[in-house]
């Protein structure tokens, strides 16, 4: 694959996106426990080992094989200005043949929320599917209540299309979620031919 022979970097315009490497360990352990609180109401329980450098370590080789294989594309936000980390994307699930399909998901640092830096990211992620990765559907899900991601979501272009009952554990809990997608070709709401 492509990807695999040239380091892959989106830019847009306050923001670098790359893989992780082993040299964002520090940036990463410090953001996520800066944002702990704010982070795990929405996110499956962390394990143990969660911020360990082992299980970072894991993660970074886990990224150079989705991204060698066009399995995944999981993504580091940096601001271009500092390159200061802000959270994570991941185009995940990447299923190729009729479906040409993945599933985002993504975090952002607690003091960089609602600064528009995940909304620009996300329009960076999907333009690179659609144009680069040749997908057509990108699908996402969050909690019910979680109104700031389901507004990201739809800013973002994503449509609302229904819930998905006991989707994720959060918690250890089952939790149902709603389901969003951005279609390559949207001719949802149209009626008739062309």
């Amino acid at each position: 694959m492509l990807l695999a022979k040239r380091k892959l970097k989106i830019e847009t315009e306050r923001l670098t996106l790359r893989p992780p490497t082993h040299s964002d360990f520090r940036a990463w352990t410090a953001l996520r426990v800066e944002s702990r609180d704010f982070l795990t109401p929405w996110e499956p329980s962390w394990a143990e080992d969660h911020l360990s450098r082992k299980a970072f370590t894991n993660r970074v080789y886990w990224a150079q094989r989705s991204v060698s294989n066009g399995s995944a594309l999981p993504l580091f936000l940096f601001r271009r200005v500092d390159q200061v980390l802000l959270g994570a994307i991941t185009l995940d699930n990447i299923r190729r043949g009729p479906a040409q399909m993945g599933t985002l998901g993504y975090w952002t640092g607690q003091v960089y929320a609602r600064q528009g830096f995940m909304r620009e990211a996300i329009g960076a992620v999907v333009h690179h599917a659609f144009t680069r990765l040749d997908l057509s559907r990108i699908e996402a899900a969050c909690l019910p209540e979680n109104a700031a991601s389901r507004g990201l979501l739809e800013s973002a272009g994503f449509k609302y299309e229904g819930v998905a009952q006991s989707y994720l554990q959060i918690h250890g809990r089952w939790r149902t979620h709603v389901l969003y997608a951005c279609l390559r070709s949207d001719r949802r709401g149209r009626t008739g031919i062309g």
